[in-house]
């Protein structure tokens, strides 16, 4: 039962360390970044088991993180306002081609983070984009605006004549 009890603490300060760095540190970490995490599971490991070696105690380690986890996931998926405290919710960070400088510090982006985005999602400029949206999961989604003649009906000389 110890490692039960030790395991669920430990899930619950991860989750919460997690929730603390961040929608952008968790979408783009580096390689240190990648690497402290790794070594982090290792001492969550030795912190869950402590002496105890035994393949018992590692399944009942594995199968509380995995049924935390399940129970996290179901109370998101069945609640909404869980999931809003769980999961996070997306932020606006470009409203009409002009970045909200209140939502980048939240995140701790730099502006130079989100160009580098956009150009890879093919954008040149800022004023391309409508709305950037940073999602729960650390990724930008770009929506551009509407070039002129889109969706302003069919080109001049195309209207059918009823005869």
């Amino acid at each position: 039962m110890d490692i039960v009890l030790r395991a669920s603490f430990m899930f619950f300060a991860l989750y919460a360390l997690l929730r603390l760095l961040g929608k952008r540190e968790l979408g783009q970490m580096t390689p240190f970044e990648l690497l402290v995490l790794i070594v982090m599971g290792d001492l969550i490991q030795q912190g869950v088991t402590h002496n105890d070696f035994s393949l018992t105690g590692a399944v009942l380690a594995i199968g509380t993180f995995a049924f935390w986890g399940l129970l996290l996931s179901w109370a998101s998926y069945l609640w909404p306002r869980a999931e809003k405290l769980l999961d996070g919710e997306p932020r606006v960070i470009i409203r009409a081609g002009a970045l909200i400088g209140e939502n980048l510090r939240r995140d701790r982006m730099t502006r130079g983070e989100v160009e580098s985005e956009m150009r890879l999602a093919g954008i040149g400029s800022m004023s391309e984009v409508e709305w950037g949206i940073l999602e729960p999961q650390g990724k930008i989604s770009f929506i551009k605006k509407k070039q002129r003649g889109d969706d302003d009906g069919p080109p001049p000389g195309a209207e059918s004549a009823a005869f």
